[in-house]
C-alpha cells in the first residue's frame, strides 16, 4: 500500500482527538473490558497523566497536537507490530500516523481479549 498524500496526512492529523477517543472506549466495553483500561494503554503509548488526557481532549487537540504535546512516547511502543487497516504499522514511515496507528493496534488487542500486561509490552 502506498503512503498517504500531504492532503491526506493534514485530514487525518487534523482529527480531534475528543472525538475519536469516545470510540475507543466504545470499542473495548463492547468487548467486555473498560474505560480505565483503555486510558491505561494511552497513558502507556503517551506518558499523559490521566488529567493531561482529559485535558487534552478538554482543549480540542486534534492528533497531531495529541501526540506532539505527549509528555514522553514509551520507547517500548517499537515492539508493537501487526496490521492496522490493512497496513503494517512497523513499516508506515509518517511519523504522526505510525503513533496513530500504534494506538489503534493496542486498543484492537485490548479489544481482543489480549492480557494487559502483554499490551504494555511487560
Amino acid at each position: 500500500m502506498k503512503e498517504p498524500n500531504e492532503a491526506t496526512l493534514r485530514r487525518v492529523y487534523a482529527i480531534v482527538f475528543g472525538k475519536v477517543y469516545p470510540l475507543y472506549v466504545a470499542k473495548a466495553e463492547k468487548k467486555g473490558r473498560t474505560k480505565k483500561e483503555v486510558d491505561e494503554v494511552i497513558r502507556w503509548l503517551t506518558g499523559y497523566t490521566q488529567k493531561g488526557i482529559e485535558a487534552q481532549i478538554k482543549k480540542g487537540a486534534d492528533f497531531e497536537t495529541f501526540f506532539a504535546k505527549a509528555p514522553r512516547l514509551n520507547p517500548a511502543r517499537k515492539l508493537i507490530t501487526g496490521v492496522v487497516c490493512g497496513v503494517r504499522v512497523e513499516d508506515i514511515k509518517d511519523p504522526v500516523m505510525r503513533e496513530m496507528r500504534y494506538l489503534d493496534k493496542l486498543i484492537d488487542e485490548l479489544a481482543k481479549g489480549r492480557v494487559m500486561e502483554k499490551i504494555l509490552r511487560a
